[in-house]
């Protein structure tokens, strides 16, 4: 745990993530390719590639005697924030704050009097190359409430105004430089960058048996992944850990699971290994997705937010996820299946439907079946307060995850139109 809770504290961001994600997989022996070169890859090899500097697809190539498959765990390593846009600084009468906007759907009110760092990436220029740095501010700005004194019906209800109420406390009115300007002593001439609770990582509960920190959704998900991906040797076929940026806002973009780069890889991972387009399509009717995302523990304050029957409590196992309308993309047979490996491998699992009543959230993978098609189920950690800028867990669930994706990494599927063989 203490390595996951160093992960999230550091992870400000998808581009942090990404570069965490990076320095560990270096110091496990991965070799790092690169989408504009030339690949080589063989049997036994471990290899990761990046894209944008915000996501990541890691992979090891056990025996391909029987042919080639993918097991693939897919999560994203974003989370909801507040996004500074140009020109950001804010002159009021006494203050500089900074102007945002929301990116994805955080519960807002929980930004308030945290201790946010501005953190992403900034471009610059240097004799004719533009370049990407990620950066992290060395101080904090904090967004204050209004006292109740002068909001006496705070407590009634608090419809927060994203252009009026999310504005940090940057500096005095009379300080006078730009924000930017603390990042790099070459002009910055864009960023993308964000605000995000600084807030450490902590333990709680009568014996610790509870965990708190930002971003744990997903990057619980991104950590358990990279680690079981470490941590097994596959009998057979490629293990994929693949992290995608832009899934708390529909994942359309370059980085994201909307776009190409999860079959781009299979594909040139396929080339690389010697084989043609007719074993890619063969691999695919073989493998295997867990879209890794989590999911809503039984509230201890509300649990009439849960279902009737299916109602996961936090520290019961791994949640296996449906949706009738294919938000989460688990069916019969995949669950079987991922029900399977589970009780083979002593993982403790349950089952996770919305309320009938309620909209229900949505992951990446329905988005990545749209790119590559293959038998697939949503499964994840049962979770407090998700999307709000602290949000909890227990401990043991992550424990469970991380058994899972290794049960799940070290399997062999054998999938035909009626079934599915497990080894």
């Amino acid at each position: 745990m203490e390595r996951l809770a160093e992960f999230l504290k550091t992870s400000y961001t998808a581009f942090h993530a990404v570069q965490n994600a990076e320095t560990f997989l270096l110091s496990q022996g991965f070799v790092r390719l690169n989408e504009g070169e030339d690949w080589l890859a063989e049997e036994g090899g471990k290899y990761f590639v990046t894209r944008g500097g915000s996501s990541l697809i890691a992979f090891t190539v056990g025996a391909l005697d029987s042919g080639l498959s993918f097991k693939i765990a897919a999560s994203h390593a974003d989370s909801p924030a507040l996004k500074l846009k140009d020109n950001a600084v804010i002159k009021t009468e006494a203050y500089e704050k900074l102007n945002a906007e929301c990116y994805g759907g955080g519960i807002w009110y929980s930004f308030f009097d945290r201790p946010l760092k501005i953190a992403g990436r900034i471009v610059t220029e240097e004799s004719g190359t533009i370049r990407a740095t990620t950066v992290t501010s060395d101080y904090f700005v904090t967004i204050p409430s209004v006292a109740i004194h002068q909001s006496r019906g705070v407590n009634e209800g608090f419809a927060v105004n994203a252009q009026t109420d999310l504005s940090p406390l940057y500096s005095f009115a009379e300080q006078g430089d730009d924000f930017v300007s603390s990042f790099s002593p070459l002009p910055v001439i864009a960023y993308d960058l964000f605000l995000v609770n600084a807030q450490e990582p902590y333990f709680f509960g009568r014996n610790n048996e509870f965990f708190a920190s930002p971003r744990i959704d997903n990057l619980t998900s991104v950590f358990a992944s990279l680690n079981a991906l470490c941590g097994v040797c596959a009998p057979e076929g490629v293990c994929v850990a693949a992290i995608f940026n832009n899934e708390e806002t529909g994942s359309r973009s370059l980085e994201g699971a909307a776009g190409d780069f999860l079959e781009r890889t299979l594909r040139r991972l396929t080339y690389a290994l010697k084989f043609d387009d007719e074993e890619y399509y063969k691999a695919l009717h073989s493998s295997f997705l867990l879209s890794v995302d989590n999911a809503h523990a039984l509230h201890p304050n509300h649990p009439e937010k849960c279902d009737p029957t299916n109602r996961p409590a936090a520290g019961g196992g791994v949640t296996v996820k449906y949706h009738a309308d294919k938000a989460y993309v688990t069916d019969a047979l995949s669950a079987a299946a991922i029900i399977t490996v589970f009780k083979n491998a002593g993982v403790p699992y349950q089952k996770f439907y919305n309320r009938s009543d309620m909209r229900s959230g949505s992951t990446l993978g329905a988005i990545s079946l749209s790119k590559v098609c293959v038998k697939s189920a949503d499964i994840g950690i049962a979770q407090f307060a998700m999307h709000s800028a602290c949000e909890s867990f227990a401990v043991r669930d992550y424990s469970a995850m991380l058994r899972g994706l290794k049960a799940f990494f070290a399997t062999s599927f054998y999938i035909s139109d009626d079934g599915i063989q497990i080894r």
